[in-house]
C-alpha cells in the first residue's frame, strides 16, 4: 500500500490537453488577471521597500528595497501556484464538475491532476516574470543572472502547487483551506527570510525552518540569482526543491486518486 504513494504516476502528453484548456480560460479574462501581478508589488515596495526601507536603511549591506525584492518574486511564485492548485483547482472539480468531464474522454485521472499541476507551475512563472519586470524597472534586479528567476518560478510553483493539491486532495469543503493557509502559508510568508535575515531567528526556529518551509530555499536561490551572487550552498537549496518537488506531485496525484475513486 505505501508503495502505491511513491510510484510516480504514469503520465503522457495528454496532460498539456488539460493544461491547454486552463490557459483557454485565463486567456479569456487575461486583462483582469496580469493587473494583481503588476500592482502587488507596486504596493509592497512602496509601502515597505522605499517607506519603511526609509527608516530601516540597510540589511545585510544592501537598501531595504533591494533586500525585500527577490522576496516578493518568491512570494509571487508560492501564492500563484499554491492558491490556483486550492481553490481554483477545488472549484474545477467540486463545483464546475471539470474534472468529471475530462476523465470522459480518453484521460486518465492521473493525467487530469498532472495538467492541473503543470498549469499551477504555469501561473507561478507567468504572475513572477510580471513581478521582475517590475523590479527589473525600479532597478532593483541584475540583469545578468534575474532571467534565471523565469525557470525557478516554474520549479517553484510546481512544487506549491504539488503541496496545494495535497491538501485539495484531504479538506471536506472549500472553506477548510482557511487552515493551510493561515497555519502554513501565513507562517512561510513571515518567517522563510522575506522581509528580514533568517539568521536573525532562534537557532531552533531557523532549522525547522530550512527543513520544513519550501520558501526558504527559494528565497534563498531568488535572492542570489536578483544581486548576482551565486555560491555553492544554493546547489542544497535547489537540490531540496526537486526532491521534495517530486514527492510532493506523487504523493498529490495519489491522494487525489482516493480522493475521486469511490
Amino acid at each position: 500500500m505505501a508503495g502505491s504513494y511513491l510510484r510516480f504516476p504514469e503520465l503522457s502528453r495528454r496532460v498539456w490537453t488539460v493544461w491547454k484548456r486552463n490557459r483557454d480560460v485565463f486567456m479569456k479574462t487575461y486583462r483582469v488577471n496580469f493587473i494583481p501581478p503588476f500592482l502587488e508589488p507596486l504596493l509592497y515596495l512602496a509601502a515597505l521597500g522605499f517607506g519603511l526601507g526609509f527608516y530601516v536603511g540597510t540589511v545585510d549591506g544592501v537598501p531595504y528595497a533591494k533586500f525585500i525584492a527577490p522576496s516578493l518574486l518568491a512570494i509571487s511564485m508560492m501564492n500563484s501556484a499554491f492558491f490556483e492548485c486550492t481553490y481554483g483547482s477545488y472549484v474545477r472539480m467540486y463545483y464546475q464538475k471539470t474534472f468529471d468531464a475530462i476523465i470522459a474522454t480518453p484521460l486518465s485521472l492521473e493525467e487530469v491532476i498532472g495538467g492541473e499541476l503543470l498549469w499551477g507551475a504555469t501561473k507561478s512563472l507567468i504572475n513572477t516574470s510580471i513581478t521582475l519586470v517590475v523590479i527589473v524597472v525600479f532597478g532593483l534586479a541584475a540583469l545578468g543572472t534575474a532571467i534565471f528567476i523565469v525557470p525557478l518560478a516554474f520549479l517553484a510553483g510546481l512544487l506549491f502547487s504539488a503541496l496545494a493539491m495535497c491538501f485539495t486532495a484531504i479538506v471536506p469543503n472549500i472553506d477548510s483551506f482557511n487552515y493551510p493557509t493561515f497555519l502554513l502559508i501565513t507562517p512561510m510568508f513571515l518567517f522563510s527570510g522575506t522581509f528580514f535575515p533568517i539568521s536573525s531567528l532562534p537557532v531552533a526556529v531557523q532549522q525547522v525552518s530550512v527543513i520544513f518551509l519550501p520558501l526558504v530555499h527559494v528565497v534563498n536561490i531568488s535572492r542570489a540569482l536578483t544581486f548576482g551572487r551565486l555560491t555553492a550552498p544554493l546547489l542544497l537549496d535547489l537540490g531540496w526543491i526537486a526532491i521534495v518537488c517530486v514527492v510532493l506531485f506523487t504523493l498529490s496525484v495519489k491522494l487525489m486518486k482516493k480522493r475521486l475513486i469511490v
